[in-house]
């Protein structure tokens, strides 16, 4: 794991930008299926709270082959979309025993407007056993990204979806 979070951090350039209040990275990382991954978020937060993710970049390592590297980074990067978006909006709420969302109308998804601006898949080649790609990219990005948010603005995020939580500064 350890590697894998330096060769994020190199990646990301961590240590290197110097940010200004409202700005901010953060770090997190994952083991799963026999994979590493750690990402590294940077965020800005207006005044008003207002939440852009302005990069993320993702350290992973999977083991000595990936046969298809375009296939591979595409399923990272569909992670920490879908990871996005489940942090910014997904809910389910229930009353009276049963779930209130009937479908997408009242079950807000991310838009593209509101992706990354720059999402970066890195592989470090490792002489482990090749292991699984798709899931274990994606629980690491909101810890990321709350990280980068408590950096940007001093505030700790304590509930999902980032909806419910004020990140107003002054």
């Amino acid at each position: 794991m350890r590697n894998v979070l330096k060769f994020a951090a190199e990646k990301a350039g961590w240590g290197k930008k110097k940010f200004e209040k409202g700005s901010g990275a953060g770090l997190a990382f994952y083991f799963s299926h026999l994979g590493y991954f750690a990402q590294v978020a940077e965020v800005t937060v207006s005044k008003e709270g207002q939440l852009r993710v302005d990069r993320l970049v993702t350290g992973a390592d999977v083991g000595a082959q990936i046969v298809n590297l375009s296939g591979a980074e595409n399923q990272v990067e569909g992670s920490v979309v879908d990871a996005l978006g489940v942090l910014m909006y997904q809910e389910l709420n229930i009353e009276r025993g049963r779930v209130v969302q009937s479908n997408f109308d009242n079950y807000p998804m991310i838009r593209i407007t509101e992706a990354p601006a720059k999402i970066e898949t890195h592989f470090l080649k490792t002489n482990y056993p090749t292991t699984g790609m798709g899931e274990p990219a994606l629980p690491p990005v909101a810890p990321a990204i709350c990280n980068a948010i408590f950096a940007a603005t001093g505030k700790r995020v304590r509930q999902f979806p980032l909806s419910r939580t004020d990140l107003r500064w002054s």
